[in-house]
């Protein structure tokens, strides 16, 4: 074999074995990713049925977190809530409320754990969690949340029986 062709074939097996590395690390952090988005939101496809009474149902789990975060839906549109016993309304990150085309009507001045911060009032036609649908909901478009997550508060939480058992919450039509 010519000392060129040996060079050339020395490179060629490099390079594979960096395409292999890089293609490697590809895949674990794309395995790893789906991992961790499983421990933040264990209910992407949260668990219903109907009870007895013919009453929907939702089971959640706890994250690691121990938070309770499930996907859901606002006017038909897919959302990821999580639940917030300590705020008021529905808060919605400005960001979401824009792609959702809700519109707002009046502001006030709102006590949130970040502060006092100026919010639009908001009302959402319908809003669902698996087979728990819940109609005219109160909420707040809330310009200082950066985040992808929207609070199910209070306004939205009175409308359902809730129960903790463990790390399980059971969200019940009334």
């Amino acid at each position: 074999m010519a000392p060129h062709q040996e060079i050339t074939s020395k490179k060629m097996g490099k390079l594979f074995l960096w395409v292999a590395w890089i293609l490697a690390l590809f895949l674990l952090a794309f395995v790893f990713q789906d991992i961790l988005d499983k421990q933040w939101n264990p209910n992407s496809q949260p668990e219903y049925k109907l009870t007895e009474k013919g009453k929907a149902e939702v089971h959640l789990q706890q994250n690691k977190h121990g938070h309770y975060v499930t996907q859901g839906s606002i006017n038909d549109q897919q959302v990821t809530f999580l639940l917030d016993t300590g705020a008021t309304n529905v808060s919605i990150p400005a960001h979401i409320a824009d792609k959702l085309q809700l519109k707002s009507f009046g502001s006030h001045i709102a006590q949130t754990a970040n502060g006092n911060i100026r919010v639009f009032k908001t009302q959402l036609e319908q809003l669902n969690i698996g087979n728990l649908f819940l109609y005219d909901v109160s909420a707040s478009i809330n310009p200082g949340m950066k985040t992808d997550e929207i609070l199910l508060g209070m306004s939205a939480l009175k409308k359902v029986e809730f129960s903790q058992s463990g790390k399980q919450l059971i969200l019940r039509e009334r």
